[in-house]
């Protein structure tokens, strides 16, 4: 009997197997546990490309071998790969902004020595600019999420495969504030977004969004990549965001998940389904793991909406998203620069801080940042890059997206440049 068969073929009674309701909410209310110790963590995903040659596709067991055996020299941050080969620096939670960098920089740093001893470099961009999207590691998570993707969303292979973010957690809040601290980390993504995008080619080509790695996000499954609604407390609105989005994956057997491509909610999986049978604790608390909204609550918040960034830049996201949030005075004053503004991702995705309101936003969001550095202890070399970062972007209107967009002007007539363009010619793009 194969396994399909298998979970399909244990008949309980809809009594025994549903979930109840208190149960579904034990879940979700784990992911809002209170609590605020002024932590932070950061999750940095990078493209390795070669040295010589950023078109080359690079081969991940090359990339394996140069990383694995330097695991045992890093500062506490966990390494792994994304499906394209991406790499993945998590830190542990630490206290203060300088301490959780401090040990992501570091284990870049022994990370990218080891690379270069094989030509191979670490680059912070949130969308691989060139190179075709395809997946290198193989694991039944991600063979599932690919043909789950493929089902009806094209654009998942590139986010797969493709896309690199760099993601801020921090604490969710004491008991009286945990709802205010949620709202606040919604309302500042798309300045958040806007101010640090930086992915603006693929294939060669400007593709017209300033963050085309958040394009490709809203381009997938809705109702697990768009935002909670926050019209109503966290709590709540996750309980019913879990609930309401798609069954993305059944696991028949720890090497077995099967994709499911019917549209069927979780909500409706714990009425039964004729192939999957009931879910059960295990399958919601796994549940929640293949949902991406750009807030995510996992018992901590993490914020995913920002791009992959180049040293030393993406020291100064961290640093702002952290003081916006963690500094009740800068929270506040964040509050009122994002009020016309939390809603717009999708304005944030294409023109960055070219839109007149983001750029406002951005420049009043900054500067209660650096007034609140001091007051969370930041030193000083963290605080001067946020400096140089304002007066070289933010206050030009500018983003990394735009380095990026000048540099490719400056070199399409490029023989190589010109090859690679040829060699894939820019798609339509399916979040238009």
């Amino acid at each position: 009997m194969g396994r399909r068969a298998l979970r399909a073929s244990v008949k309980v009674p809809a009594s025994e197997a549903s979930l109840t309701a208190r149960e579904v909410r034990a879940v979700t209310d784990e992911c809002f546990q209170p609590s605020f110790e002024g932590r932070v963590g950061v999750e940095a995903e990078w493209l390795v490309v070669a040295s010589d040659d950023p078109c080359r596709p690079v081969p991940f067991p090359t990339v394996q071998d140069a990383l694995e055996s330097v695991e045992p020299e890093l500062d506490g941050c966990r390494l792994t790969f994304e499906p394209g080969g991406q790499v993945e620096l998590s830190s542990s939670a630490r206290v203060g902004i300088d301490a959780a960098c401090r040990s992501v920089q570091h284990d870049a740093s022994v990370a990218r020595a080891a690379l270069a001893r094989y030509g191979l470099d670490l680059v912070g961009t949130g969308l691989d600019p060139l190179r075709p999207c395809r997946r290198v590691v193989d694991s039944p998570r991600y063979r599932a999420m690919e043909r789950y993707f493929a089902h009806e969303w094209p654009a998942g292979a590139s986010m797969m495969c493709g896309t690199a973010s760099l993601q801020v957690n921090l604490d969710v809040g004491l008991a009286a504030d945990v709802d205010r601290r949620w709202r606040l980390c919604h309302a500042l993504g798309p300045t958040l977004a806007a101010a640090f995008a930086n992915s603006p080619i693929q294939d060669g080509r400007p593709t017209g969004w300033r963050s085309t790695r958040l394009a490709i996000w809203f381009a997938l499954d809705a109702s697990r990549a768009a935002p909670v609604g926050s019209g109503v407390p966290g709590p709540d609105a996750w309980e019913r965001y879990v609930l309401d989005s798609r069954v993305m994956l059944v696991r028949r057997a720890s090497d077995c998940y099967d994709p499911m491509t019917d549209a069927l909610s979780f909500r409706d999986w714990m009425h039964g389904h004729d192939d999957a049978g009931y879910p059960t604790v295990d399958d919601l608390r796994y549940h929640l793991t293949t949902l991406f909204p750009p807030v995510r609550p996992r018992g901590w918040l993490e914020l995913r909406m920002i791009d992959a960034l180049p040293d030393p830049w993406w020291q100064v996201a961290v640093a702002v998203t952290t003081a916006l949030v963690d500094d009740d005075e800068a929270a506040e004053r964040a509050r009122r620069a994002v009020g016309r503004t939390s809603g717009l991702w999708h304005e944030a995705a294409r023109h960055g801080v070219h839109h007149p309101q983001l750029a406002r936003s951005a420049r009043d969001c900054f500067a209660a940042a650096l007034d609140a550095l001091p007051r969370l202890g930041v030193d000083g070399v963290t605080r001067d890059l946020v400096g140089e970062y304002r007066d070289r972007y933010l206050s030009r209107r500018r983003c990394p997206a735009d380095d990026q967009l000048a540099a490719w002007a400056g070199t399409r007539a490029d023989t190589a440049s010109a090859a690679a363009s040829e060699r894939w010619p820019a798609p339509e793009p399916a979040w238009t």
